[in-house]
């Protein structure tokens, strides 16, 4: 969740009235928010200390989806409606004195629909700043940038000085040498060519470069006189900069979703609505589309939707008249009136600050929040049910017990990996039907979901290498494999693999930690002599890549007879059984692991290890209760 720190002395203001830290964590919690850190201890005590301070800040942990919490502004105006202090604003577009024939206009071009199509924008007019708000103003937009903006991939936001430009505006896509302009805190005019190297060692703007740098064209913003506003997402103009002193704001919002964009231009605006001298108001624009067509921006208009107070009271456990939640939802900043038709129905309005509320359940929540989740009535379940472990997760705690108390260690190694370590570094190569892929990893680390747990064991070895030998240690995890015949296109196989790793290698040690598990387990161990045992494990020498030539084998299990039957299937059992066919399923493997596997992963000592899976041992569960379809 995002931290926002807001100026306490300013927030009491806005709210008041002052509170202790104690009553104001608990205010917060009532709404669904968390006081992180309260710095006026550590102010008084560097003020003490004769050492620069800073005015108190109180650091408040926000939900990632609530978009108007994320300043002061947003903060302060929630909790107030929240304690019925205010009542919810409305937001209202205002046009121009002159009417719509004076609204002014921003022209799209065709050519923005190869690097940056959608656009937004909208105006405040007589703003009054102060140094606080000023600065408030410009972190939101970089919380919105770095946040739902997704570090302005998604959405980017600029603001300009309004009195400096000279409607109509035009948003286009040029090549970057046709494009010059004197950058925000530059005194010189450079191309867009030049800014991607001007900027490429700048700490703050060189990670936005990549997002337009290949492109043939990059998108531009002017006014009549050919002035650029913008070259979003990476710099504003100096030209257009906004000050203490700016009394009308534009606002452009350029993006690749227009979802993301409808919600930042709406946050933008109704949140430093508050300061313009009409509290709430907001100017339109009217942009016109490549195809001619015209549309009105922001939209602000609220959304409509309905709520039952008999669904909120069977959520709740409450006996709410549908009035009763009105009044709860009032505090929640959601106007809402009782259907005429319906006694039971309220007529719900959203405003453009909520793009978080979309269902009914949405609305539910609200009406608790409001009425107080501590207040809420205990109640035993209508329906009583007795707890139990998944199968696979109490054959896993047994494996865990006894490898444990064999002195090995459990670690635990992220389920994630590189493709180079999943396949490569194991001399496996990659089928392109076993792993399932991350579509756009943020790093070459996190690219496939395992599908065994030794990349795991084997860089946590790796990290440790000082560490005294022998050095043990196993795990007991999911694994995941495509599975083109489920509906999720892949399924979770749990698997218990451990590696030993000395001066030898130890295949004797991972192989006694395979029969100590299966003894645990009940599995029986089916040697040379009672080949027609009926069920059990044993194991085969094999060749894998992963393991060195001659010191690997496999491990397989029989299943044991199904129970019952009729005569002439016990007869085909007893014939299989006489022919040494039964269903024998490979479950794993284990071996010394081959010198190029340990050079891989920076190993150098011989290792062996052991991996197989837990899932055949299991017994059957109801599958509402299990990962199988």
């Amino acid at each position: 969740m995002p931290t926002i720190s807001v100026d306490k002395a300013d927030l009491w203001e806005r709210l008041g009235q002052e509170f202790s830290t104690e009553e104001f964590d608990q205010l917060l919690f009532e709404y669904g928010l968390e006081l992180d850190e309260d710095t006026t201890a550590e102010v008084e005590a560097a003020i003490k200390a004769g050492l620069p301070a800073e005015r108190p800040q109180l650091k408040i942990e926000v939900p990632a989806n609530r978009y108007d919490l994320v300043c002061i502004e947003g903060i302060a105006r929630a909790l107030r409606i929240f304690l019925q202090k205010a009542e919810p604003p409305q937001y209202r577009l205002v046009y121009p004195p002159g009417g719509e024939s004076e609204i002014l206009t921003m022209t799209i071009s065709p050519e923005v629909k190869k690097v940056r199509p959608l656009f937004a924008c909208a105006i405040l007019r007589n703003v009054k700043f102060t140094p606080r708000s000023y600065a408030s103003f410009i972190d939101l937009q970089d919380k919105l940038h770095q946040n739902i903006g997704r570090r302005r991939q998604l959405v980017s936001i600029g603001t300009h000085d309004l009195d400096t430009l000279k409607a109509p505006f035009r948003y286009e896509a040029q090549p970057p040498k046709d494009i010059k302009f004197v950058p925000l805190n530059k005194d010189t005019a450079y191309t867009a060519e030049e800014l991607m190297t001007v900027y490429e060692s700048d700490k703050h703007l060189s990670k936005y470069l990549h997002i337009i740098r290949d492109s043939p064209v990059y998108p531009i913003i002017y006014d009549s006189m050919d002035r650029v506003l913008s070259m979003p997402p990476i710099i504003n103009s100096e030209h257009s900069k906004i000050t203490l002193n700016t009394r009308n704001i534009f606002i452009d919002v350029t993006a690749t979703d227009q979802t993301k964009l409808d919600i930042v231009v709406n946050i933008v605006a109704t949140l430093f609505s508050e300061y313009c001298e009409d509290p709430y108001t907001i100017e339109p624009v009217k942009i016109i589309l490549p195809d001619g067509s015209t549309r009105i921006s922001p939209d602000l208009s609220e959304r409509h939707t309905t709520a039952r107070a008999s669904y909120v009271n069977s959520c709740t456990g409450l006996n709410l008249s549908a009035s009763e939640v009105s009044t709860l939802l009032q505090r929640m900043a959601l106007r809402s009136t009782v259907s005429p038709s319906n006694p039971d129905e309220l007529l719900v309005r959203i405003p453009a600050t909520r793009p978080d509320i979309f269902h009914e359940c949405d609305i539910m929540e609200d009406a608790a929040i409001a009425y107080g989740f501590n207040k809420l009535p205990h109640k035993f379940p209508a329906t009583s049910t007795v707890a139990q472990p998944l199968a696979i997760s109490k054959l896993s705690d047994i494996v865990r017990q006894e490898w444990a108390l064999a002195g090995w260690v459990e670690v635990l190694p992220l389920i994630l990996c590189s493709h180079e370590e999943n396949f490569e570094f194991l001399n496996h190569v990659d089928d392109a039907k076993t792993a399932v892929k991350i579509a756009n990893p943020k790093s070459l680390e996190f690219q496939v979901v395992r599908t065994t747990l030794l990349p795991g064991l084997l860089k946590t070895i790796r990290e440790n290498r000082s560490h005294a030998l022998p050095i043990k240690i196993f795990e007991t995890a999911d694994v995941v494999f495509k599975d083109t015949s489920r509906e999720r296109q892949a399924r979770n196989v749990r698997h218990a693999a451990a590696v030993w790793c000395n001066k030898t290698a130890g295949f004797e040690i991972v192989h006694g930690m395979l029969n100590r598990a299966m003894k645990m387990l009940e599995i029986p161990l089916i040697g040379n002599t009672d080949q027609k045992a009926e069920t059990g494990y044993y194991i085969k020498e094999s060749t894998d890549p992963v393991y060195f030539p001659g010191r690997a084998a496999t491990i397989y299990y029989r299943p044991p007879p199904a129970k019952g039957g009729n005569t002439s299937t016990n007869i085909k059992e007893g014939m299989k059984t006489a022919l040494y066919a039964q269903c024998d399923m490979e479950i794993g493997s284990l071996g010394i692991l081959h010198p190029t596997v340990l050079a891989n992963f920076e190993i150098g000592y011989p290792c062996s290890a052991l991996e197989f899976t837990l899932e055949p041992f299991k017994k059957n569960m109801n599958k509402i209760w299990t990962n199988d379809d």
